[in-house]
């Protein structure tokens, strides 16, 4: 397979050969070339690696379905409950739901998915089998990753903990905690039974933190103890993490230093914080950085559209950036970035100025969007696309092809 007439990063208009799932050449774009029956006409569009989402909850969506007016309360506590009372009562069934999300995901160049999957005493293994069977439908258009999640806590709610190890023995791929100080109340716990389990199954951890200031720091240094002590390095995720930027400037420093030396990554949905880590201070120091859109118009917010050309937009807007390099470097987070957070052996950004994904030898996981330059795509976030996963296009025009293993949408 060819892409003709393609801008790769927005560099000079190229042709790139595809074969056995991967970029096997790129030479500068030759007109007089007779066009094979396999070609893909670029079109002069821009050829980027497709967009990686590290976190989403695909378990709760309500893309698809009538606007619902936000009624869950303050707190992760409040808004679970919320979310709990509500689910079951959706117009449409939670596995079309699902399956219906994912597909707009890939529809707008998303290939690659790490979903959480709520694990609970009331759902059981309800919701988690509905994120399951959405992966398996469209095997063939994304590779998806499954987090089993105890969004209640684990230990407020007697029977969550055999309910999450039966979720890693139907094949999550992932262990999840979250707020370990201030949900289930006792950290050390909590941690204990998460970084168990991870061990147990071999199955990496990704922890949920919306803890304020000195107590998420504190909750992020009992993390990375048992990262150091089980030689986790590289297979734990801190995700969300508002608040560790905030106490000083010694523990910024200190906190990223670590996040470095033992290969922990984190996962941003591009809020509105203030006292997030600094982004491209994290990059500069080599910590793997991925973006996700969180919940997708759900119970618990209203935002999420299945487009992470449009939270990438977000994560350039709330980060204050105007240079066309640190936009670029979003946009480079978002695709490139994320695919390093869920496979550390992936390559993974060298700097604030590097544009990994399109190269000789890289997986043909890339996305064909309209747009004058980098920047000026995440400006504009045209609806001209075209998306390969593994070197097949299973997606044009925003709708999935034949290819894609899953009915048309």
């Amino acid at each position: 397979m060819m892409l003709t007439e393609v801008r790769p990063w927005g560099g000079p208009t190229a042709d790139v050969e595809i074969e056995s799932g991967r970029i096997a050449a790129i030479a500068p774009h030759d007109p007089a070339r007779p066009p094979a029956p396999d070609d893909v006409a670029g079109r002069g569009r821009l050829l980027l690696p497709a967009f990686s989402d590290v976190h989403v909850h695909l378990d709760s969506t309500r893309i698809g379905l009538p606007f619902r007016p936000h009624s869950g309360g303050p707190g992760v506590w409040e808004m679970m409950l919320n979310d709990r009372r509500n689910w079951r009562d959706a117009e449409v069934p939670l596995p079309e739901r699902v399956a219906g999300t994912l597909e707009r995901m890939i529809a707008h160049g998303t290939t690659r998915v790490r979903s959480y999957a709520q694990v609970d005493i009331d759902c059981r293994l309800e919701r988690f089998e509905a994120v399951q069977a959405a992966a398996e439908r469209y095997r063939d258009a994304a590779e998806v990753r499954i987090i089993a999640f105890p969004q209640a806590g684990l230990l407020r709610e007697p029977g969550s903990v055999e309910l999450l190890e039966e979720a890693l023995r139907a094949g999550a791929d992932v262990v999840g905690g979250i707020d370990p100080s201030q949900l289930d109340r006792d950290p050390a716990r909590h941690l204990d039974l998460v970084f168990g389990l991870a061990e147990k199954y071999q199955v990496e951890v990704d922890i949920h933190l919306h803890e304020p200031g000195e107590l998420g720091v504190f909750s992020t240094e009992l993390v990375l103890e048992r990262t150091r002590a089980l030689g986790m390095q590289g297979k734990v995720t801190l995700s969300h993490a508002y608040e560790l930027g905030g106490v000083s400037e010694a523990v910024t420093r200190r906190l990223i230093e670590e996040f470095a030396e033992l290969d922990v990554a984190m996962a941003t949905v591009a809020p509105s914080a203030r006292n997030q880590l600094p982004l491209l201070a994290l990059s500069e120091a080599g910590v793997r950085v991925g973006l996700g859109e969180d919940g997708q118009r759900d119970y618990w917010s209203p935002y999420g559209n299945c487009d992470l050309l449009d939270r990438t937009w977000q994560l350039a807007f709330t980060n204050g950036f105007r240079r066309d390099e640190h936009i670029e470097h979003c946009l480079a987070i978002a695709t490139a970035g994320g695919a390093a957070v869920l496979d550390a052996s992936a390559p993974r950004l060298a700097g604030i100025g590097d544009r990994p994904g399109v190269r000789v030898g890289d997986p043909a996981e890339l996305v064909l969007v309209d747009g004058e330059t980098p920047t000026s795509a995440v400006m504009d976030r045209g609806r001209d696309r075209t998306v390969l996963h593994r070197g097949r296009v299973v997606a044009d025009g925003l709708r999935l092809t034949d290819a894609s293993g899953g009915a048309d949408g």
